[in-house]
């Protein structure tokens, strides 16, 4: 017996991409200030900061949460964290000390449903968080 992929109806896509903030933000329709931006990637401040530095990492494909990855998303994963090291390096907040957080669903403390990097930074982090 083949699988059949599950493909969900062109409405819902169209739904999530119209209905996601960091949707609006990457197509322009919710103004913000990139710092740093490509084809795969948008970082912005986040409007409600834990730390004296906290940077968004978004990626413009919408992807709702950590469990909806697929197998192509991997290189996706790799160059956002990779870009967050390098954001801390121009910073200056890599030497110190900074964290990568990546939330999963509520209980994790994902408020918005679509995946991002919380790159935080210059103040001290205890273990275990939260």
């Amino acid at each position: 017996m083949a699988i059949i992929p599950y493909n969900p109806p062109t409405l819902k896509v169209e739904f999530v991409m119209t209905s996601c903030i960091f949707c609006k933000i990457i197509a322009g329709t919710i103004p913000s200030i990139p710092l740093f931006e490509d084809e795969q990637i948008l970082v912005i401040d986040d409007v409600h900061p834990a730390a004296p530095v906290h940077k968004l990492v978004i990626p413009k494909k919408h992807i709702a949460t950590l469990n909806d990855l697929a197998a192509e998303d991997t290189l996706l994963m790799g160059h956002m964290l990779a870009s967050s090291a390098k954001l801390a390096q121009k910073l200056g907040i890599a030497e110190k000390g900074y964290r990568v957080v990546t939330n999963c669903n509520a209980a994790g403390g994902q408020t918005v449903f679509h995946i991002h990097m919380h790159l935080l930074g210059e103040r001290h982090f205890n273990w275990p968080p939260g």
